[in-house]
């Protein structure tokens, strides 16, 4: 599925022009133009990436990057901040801040498309890779096999597609409308409750044996996979 970029931008001009070249690059794009919108938006539904700028009405971009590192749910939320503040000072600030990156206006177009990749590899290092390896569980993408501690397990297509969007965000919570959008996409009705199921089923391949599960249920957020705790 698409990679979700949310463009923090209150310059109507660029906040276009950069959802048109992300789109054009393969990504999904929303875009907000008033900090405390853009706060909610990040706690309610967190993208993969916020394309952040300094100055905004309400909230401030450099407050929301704090309040983000701030949100254990979202602590690993990649942030590259825009901004017209070039002095040093202001770049040690941002990235002090918990910024990934910092661009200042005015950029290039194409350095931003590369730094955004640039952060998404570091950020999600499983994302492009042939095997997925966490906590025990090996999913290898280009033979559809999955093994916990060495041991097959046999899934589903639609579990494997969860299991993978879980694998590539460790630790991250995943409402179930973002599951729905990244196993089914987005031209797919399913109901809500169809994600339970399916998680359901999930959890009893893989802790199968009596193992422990590594599924863990946010109340009214969603799942995340984590390593179970001794």
């Amino acid at each position: 599925m698409n990679t979700q970029i949310l463009v923090v931008e209150d310059d109507p001009a660029l906040a276009e022009l950069l959802r048109y070249n992300f789109e054009c690059e393969g990504f999904g794009v929303a875009v907000i133009a008033d900090g405390d919108a853009a706060l909610d938006s990040v706690r309610g539904a967190p993208p993969d990436l916020v394309v952040l700028d300094w100055m905004l009405p309400g909230t401030s971009g450099i407050e929301i990057c704090r309040q983000i590192r701030r949100t254990p749910e979202l602590r690993a939320l990649p942030v590259v901040m825009l901004t017209a503040r070039g002095e040093e000072t202001d770049r040690v600030n941002g990235l002090d801040g918990g910024a990934d990156d910092y661009l200042v206006k005015p950029f290039s177009i194409k350095e931003l498309m590369a730094r955004v990749r640039a952060v998404l590899r570091r950020t999600r290092p499983g994302q492009d890779a042939e095997v997925l390896d966490y906590g025990g569980i090996v999913m290898d993408l280009t033979t559809h096999k999955v093994s916990r501690d060495t041991k097959p397990i046999h899934l589903g297509p639609t579990e494997f597609r969860l299991l993978k969007v879980l694998l590539e965000r460790p630790g991250r919570v995943f409402s179930r409308e973002q599951l729905l959008d990244r196993a089914w996409g987005r031209d797919i009705h399913v109901e809500l409750r169809t994600v339970d199921v399916h998680i359901r089923r999930l959890r009893k391949a893989l802790n199968e044996g009596g193992a422990k599960d590594p599924i863990r249920t946010v109340r009214s957020a969603g799942y995340a996979i984590e390593v179970p705790s001794p």
